[in-house]
């Protein structure tokens, strides 16, 4: 299957990894380029731009195929040293970044001139094309089912994936919702160029977190997830447990005097003890509404392997069956 998607990163399926905070080691990232998609190295979990470029090098020792690394820009009084980031980036030869968060038109010029590939996570088109005006080379559309931070305008991928596709020239991938085979059918029906999948990943057997979070996705249905910090317009979808339940009820007794230091206990720091050690009431964490989809751990290239067979199932058989009168569906 080749798209725009598989000829920008020079990969061999239509399927990126996301960025996930405590999740996107090298182990993960690489074991989904082995099997053919493009593994994402999450940039802002390693402490210092050294620890970004020891986790590069390790992930170059595990395979030779393409593979990118997610810096997500966030305001903050105190800033990661994101030059140090970026350089550690070039200087490991990576040729691919996903960004997320502010702006990066400040990053490009120097990205650019190192041959470095950009595709940026948005939650809108209006996001999307201004990604594309500053030189973005591809975008990925983030829809209102996606777990982490799916913006304030709450559009579903159903309608934000067709106004995509209608007004951007670079090409995009779908994200949110995204698990199988009829995810990257459907993607592509609807304009896209390929598909990211971030809780898919998660609950893989390569995926380096404790076995308790791949046992709560598993858990999970599509009804049990929750929106958090809306009040705070920093809106996150995470899994429900009794930390979102304390910060949803400490949004609704505070009402709009609530601020981000009434819920640092639920956000702050969590991700350690939550991805590494299992504690899975530490604080909120992100999760995606496709839980409800997620019902086995495989292998990156067991899960790989499987949607794309049963997505040329789809097109050749369902779909053009259901065209000529051959299929059951059209029965």
């Amino acid at each position: 299957m080749k798209t725009r998607i598989t000829e920008l990163f020079e990969i061999e399926h239509p399927i990126i990894q996301g960025g996930m905070h405590y999740v996107g080691f090298a182990e993960l990232a690489a074991a989904v380029s082995n099997a053919g998609g493009l593994g994402i190295i999450t940039g802002l979990t390693q402490k210092t731009p050294p620890d970004l470029a020891n986790e590069i090098a390790r992930c170059r020792e595990m395979t030779d195929k393409p593979f990118g690394v997610n810096l997500t820009f966030l305001p903050s009084v105190n800033p990661p040293d994101y030059p140090g980031y970026v350089r550690a980036i070039i200087d490991g030869g990576v040729k691919i970044v996903e960004t997320a968060g502010n702006n990066p038109q400040k990053w490009l010029p120097e990205l650019k001139e190192n041959g470095i590939k950009v595709i940026h996570k948005c939650t809108t088109v209006r996001h999307s094309l201004k990604a594309e005006a500053i030189g973005c080379d591809a975008v990925s559309v983030d829809g209102f089912e996606c777990g982490g931070h799916p913006g304030e305008d709450d559009i579903p991928n159903m309608i934000l994936l067709p106004r995509a596709a209608e007004e951007l020239k670079i090409p995009f991938v779908a994200s949110g919702g995204m698990a199988d085979a009829r995810s990257l059918v459907a993607s592509l029906a609807m304009g896209a160029d390929g598909m990211n999948m971030g809780t898919r990943f998660i609950a893989t057997k390569e995926a380096p977190v404790h076995d308790n979070v791949k046992k709560a996705i598993l858990d999970a249905s599509e009804i049990d997830t929750r929106l958090v910090m809306r009040p705070l317009r920093n809106t996150e979808r995470v899994l429900n447990n009794a930390a979102t339940e304390r910060l949803l009820e400490k949004e609704k007794t505070l009402g709009p005097d609530i601020k981000f230091e009434d819920i640092l206990d639920e956000v702050a720091g969590v991700y350690p003890r939550i991805m590494m050690d299992g504690d899975m009431d530490a604080g909120v964490w992100s999760c995606g509404m496709v839980a409800g989809l997620i019902n086995d751990i495989p292998t990156c290239q067991e899960l790989i392997d499987r949607i794309m067979r049963e997505a040329e199932e789809i097109i050749r058989a369902r779909l053009e069956g259901i065209l000529t009168g051959t299929s059951a569906a059209a029965a």
